[in-house]
């Protein structure tokens, strides 16, 4: 645990804090040691052995109110013994339940058809902070503490330090396999319009397709590239290597189809990271992502090391060290499919701890804060286009102020020229919207 708290302390203060700052702060309920610190963090019973791991470690809602701000753990109080400032709110061991997946490991008979933890049943959608990155919240406060004792610890600045605009690939193109260019000829004897892009998409080639939208996605993007910096923008495509035994698998995706290869050129041309999207076969059995992993790599002729669970289907915390194991060393899969906002409690990427071996690892975990069907889909959040980018513009507002990290992900079918959508349009805006930061 000694490394999980350390690590925890370090980010709450906002990353490189020197040692002598971070010694500064104890997290121990033992009198005979507060006189080492200038300020002890008292800890609840969250890890006593007959609590940690057990449903009696689920926080208790309504939360407790410390400095307007909800805590987990703990009770909304501090005092002064012989001028050590001691913190009663436990925000070490809050901070661990929201970033580690605690809950879900806890949990484990609350997933969804496609066995995923469902945001509506998490502790922060229930409890009201879905859209609001808690942890970023304790670490002003920690911060402020921290101040009134001993050090001034600054805060950072008010801008969003990194932006990722991915994609995932599921479908390359809506009529480039029979199957599909049949289905919408025959959608044509009633809409006709459909039928004709459906023969020119089968017969005239990728580019005529209305799912293939990628130069209106790569333009967006690299316009919003080029005024902010690659430094603090980047953006990634995630293609699917595996898979097709289930339905969510398909269309299979074949890597060796002159589509898929014209796609790869495109977008190393266009300055597109390329990334792994594991097939939702692979979010059941998570052991193939290796060798997805390298059939990607031999066709890109890249070295692979950011994911995204096709699905968003990583469904056990554990089943991570997979990644771990093949070289990835970012994963993008953290958010919910059916609310937007922060899954991790956090803005900011965070490093992956195992539960199982209470490791801190070197896979970097980056929250997923909005994609595109979470805030249209009449199974998620169903909002219509004014309230889908007020939405949006909160949360960029958000992650601005705590200086973190935005995460988007918006499909190449969802902004069809024709679809009965807001996407392209909600797109266009939003990273318009991104550029004035």
């Amino acid at each position: 645990m000694l490394e999980i708290i350390e690590y925890i302390k370090q980010f709450l203060l906002g990353g490189q804090i020197p040692e002598n700052i971070l010694t500064k702060i104890g997290y121990t309920s033992n009198p005979e040691e507060f006189h080492k610190y200038k300020l002890v963090i008292l800890p609840s019973h969250f890890f006593d052995k007959d609590v940690y791991g057990t449903e009696k470690s689920l926080p208790d809602l309504p939360l407790t109110i410390w400095e307007e701000t909800p805590i987990l753990f703990g009770i909304a109080e501090t005092e002064d013994i012989n001028g050590i400032k001691i913190i009663h709110a436990d925000i070490i061991a809050s901070t661990f339940f929201l970033i580690s997946r605690y809950e879900e490991t806890i949990r484990r008979n609350v997933r969804d058809v496609h066995g995923r933890f469902p945001g509506k049943e998490s502790l922060p959608y229930r409890a009201g902070f879905i859209d609001k990155p808690l942890v970023e919240q304790y670490g002003i406060l920690l911060r402020a503490q921290l101040r009134e004792v001993c050090c001034d610890v600054p805060e950072p600045p008010k801008q969003i330090n990194k932006i990722f605009l991915t994609h995932d690939l599921d479908q390359i193109a809506h009529f480039r396999t029979i199957r599909g260019m049949i289905g919408g000829f025959l959608r044509g004897i009633k809409r006709p319009k459909e039928g004709q892009k459906a023969l020119k998409s089968f017969f005239n080639g990728l580019r005529f397709d209305p799912w293939y939208t990628f130069p209106f996605l790569y333009k967006v993007d690299n316009e919003l590239i080029n005024k902010i910096g690659k430094n603090r923008c980047e953006s990634v495509l995630f293609i699917r290597a595996g898979g097709g035994k289930r339905k969510e698998d398909k269309p299979f995706s074949n890597l060796i189809h002159p589509d898929y290869k014209n796609l790869i050129r495109y977008t190393k041309r266009k300055g597109i990271s390329i990334a792994l999207h594991p097939s939702y076969e692979a979010g059941v059995n998570p052991f193939l992502i290796p060798d997805e992993k390298k059939k990607l790599e031999h066709h890109t002729r890249l070295s692979i090391n950011y994911n995204r669970h096709h699905f968003l289907d990583s469904r056990e915390p554990e089943d991570m060290r997979y990644l771990v194991e093949s070289g990835i060393t970012d994963d993008f899969t953290m958010g919910y499919a059916d609310m937007a906002g922060f899954r991790l409690g956090t803005c900011r990427p965070v490093k992956w701890i195992n539960l199982k071996t209470m490791e801190v690892t070197n896979l970097t975990l980056h929250s997923l804060a909005i994609m595109d069907i979470t805030l249209s889909d009449k199974r998620y959040m169903y909002m219509n286009a004014h309230d889908a980018y007020q939405y949006c513009e909160q949360l960029i507002n958000c992650v601005e102020s705590y200086n973190g990290e935005l995460v988007l992900l918006w499909h190449n079918n969802s902004v069809e020229k024709t679809v009965k959508s807001y996407h392209r349009k909600l797109y266009k805006d939003i990273t318009k919207y991104l550029g004035s930061k």
